[in-house]
């Protein structure tokens, strides 16, 4: 809880002071945390170590924000970001961090939430501990401020753990942290030059033109850049937000990184392309590998990307792509991971942590498109998956059938709805395993898992907060957690995916 001294005194900082701190860590958002007077503010861009100058722009009862005005004394993990926009983007948030320091942050950034939400004792094997990469230091002034704000930024606390240790392996990084995302979704807007795209600004809606992404594969930079200039050549209006006028709202770009396929996909407010013919010539004739031109109609005033119709203007429906050696059809408005690479080393994990010898039944929740159920039924007798999503269900039965997957089984529902289904059918899952999004499971998925008490439990995270309370709940019903892999899906940012190992304890 705050203390009562910092939360009922009036703050010591006032609004557009310049100050000189020490940052004692870094929270989940990537941002330096420093203290005027116990006062705490989070500044972006400095790094734990560092003696900053700083100018608050804004104070709330019990922690501000400041802008870092300059560095005094640089911390040793420090670097100098390679994208020329960074500091104006906001995609990424921690490029000036070198990536070795980057993946001992998020290993700590895991530890610390499985410490202080989930209350379990960790055993940090390897990498992660050390004082230039920790999460610094905390005290009664932040801790609590809300839920969430503090995460990441204690180290020096001790918790009231229970049950046995708790292993977390070093973050598996990337060989070449760079060009990794196979899908752009860039948004479209008007300036006085003409149609513009890239990204919003920090803190609007102004989108400031861009060619060049480094976290993009360059063939998605490529196919963006085309679609501009025939767009612009042709006279294909951008969306204005305000008055709802105009036509492209973004262009999504898929690429398959080992089949080269594109799709390109037209997000639009309304059904009529003016020259349509025109631009999906040009589209095909100037840009490689495109085999789908997609249009998506979202006449919605909304930051949802997607509206609900989709119509192929030329060419496939899908395109595909492999991981591993399982193939996948990628539709327009499929969820398939975007970085592939790093998906098979995610992938191949969940595998070995289910323990699968062949025989197994297995439960995959949130299944998606089917990208895990296929790589677990490879190992399992028979998987059955089920995912809220229709069009992701048809999507995973089309993948089972282009795999030549037969012990495979997809329902449309909620996992907890239709599991407990399975489960009067006599179905009997040895392992589940769920995948769920940043919110975590559903808690009604979790009383379902320890009805049907599976013996192991497969948990792939992407959010290390809601991880860790979901795992309190399977610890207190029975199950111990035994190792968690932490795996860097996405370079230079914040986001940590893990996939964790689960046992029921009387196995």
């Amino acid at each position: 809880m705050v203390s009562e001294k910092i939360a009922d005194r009036t703050p010591p900082v006032g609004k557009n002071n310049e100050y000189i701190v020490n940052v004692t860590g870094l929270n989940h958002d990537g941002e330096g945390v420093g203290r005027v007077d116990g006062f705490t503010l989070f500044i972006q861009g400095a790094l734990l170590g560092e003696k900053v100058r700083i100018k608050v722009l804004k104070v709330k009862k019990q922690y501000g924000y400041a802008k870092l005005l300059e560095v005094l004394e640089p911390s040793p993990d420090r670097t100098e970001a390679a994208c020329p926009i960074y500091k104006q983007c906001g995609g990424c948030q921690v490029q000036h961090l070198s990536y070795d320091a980057q993946l001992a942050w998020k290993h700590r950034m895991v530890v610390d939430n499985l410490e202080r939400i989930g209350k379990l004792k960790v055993r940090m094997d390897g990498a992660g501990s050390g004082s230039a990469i920790g999460l610094g230091e905390t005290d009664e002034g932040v801790d609590g401020v809300s839920e969430g704000l503090s995460s990441g930024i204690s180290g020096g606390r001790s918790y009231e753990m229970t049950g046995p240790e708790v292993i977390v392996h070093p973050t598996l990084g990337m060989d070449q942290p760079w060009r990794y995302r196979n899908k752009a979704q860039v948004p479209m807007g008007e300036s006085e030059a003409g149609l513009v795209g890239g990204f919003y600004a920090k803190g609007s809606h102004r989108i400031v033109d861009m060619d060049v992404c480094l976290i993009q594969h360059d063939r998605n930079d490529e196919v963006v850049r085309r679609v501009k200039q025939i767009s612009r050549e042709i006279d294909i209006s951008a969306y204005n937000e305000e008055t709802r006028q105009g036509l492209l709202r973004h262009v999504v770009v898929k690429f398959g990184f080992r089949t080269g396929e594109v799709m390109v996909v037209l997000v639009t407010n309304g059904e009529r392309i003016p020259k349509a013919e025109i631009l999906i010539r040009r589209i095909r004739e100037e840009i490689e590998g495109v085999r789908s031109i997609c249009q998506n109609i979202n006449r919605q005033h909304t930051n949802v990307i997607f509206g609900e119709e989709t119509r192929v203007l030329w060419g496939q429906d899908v395109i595909y792509d492999m991981i591993g050696d399982v193939r996948f059809a990628i539709s327009a408005r499929s969820f398939y991971q975007v970085n592939p690479v790093q998906t098979k080393v995610l992938y191949d994990k969940a595998v070995e942590y289910a323990g699968l010898t062949g025989s197994e039944t297995v439960i995959d929740a949130y299944c998606g498109i089917g990208t895990i159920s296929l790589f677990l039924a490879r190992h399992a007798g028979k998987v059955y998956g089920v995912e809220v999503v229709p069009e992701a269900i048809e999507d995973a039965r089309r993948n089972a059938e282009l795999n030549g997957i037969a012990n495979v089984e997809f329902a449309a529902g909620k996992a907890e709805e239709v599991i407990p289904r399975w489960k009067e059918l006599g179905i009997d899952p040895d392992i589940i395993v769920v995948d769920p999004p940043r919110k975590g499971c559903d808690p009604l998925l979790l009383d379902t898992i320890l009805a049907m008490s599976p013996k192991r439990v497969v948990y792939v995270s992407c959010n290390p907060s809601t991880l860790a309370r979901d795992l309190r709940i399977l610890e207190d019903g029975g199950y111990r957690t035994v190792e968690v892999q932490p795996v860097d899906m996405f370079p230079h940012t914040v986001h940590v995916e893990c996939v964790i190992g689960i046992q029921r304890i009387d196995t």
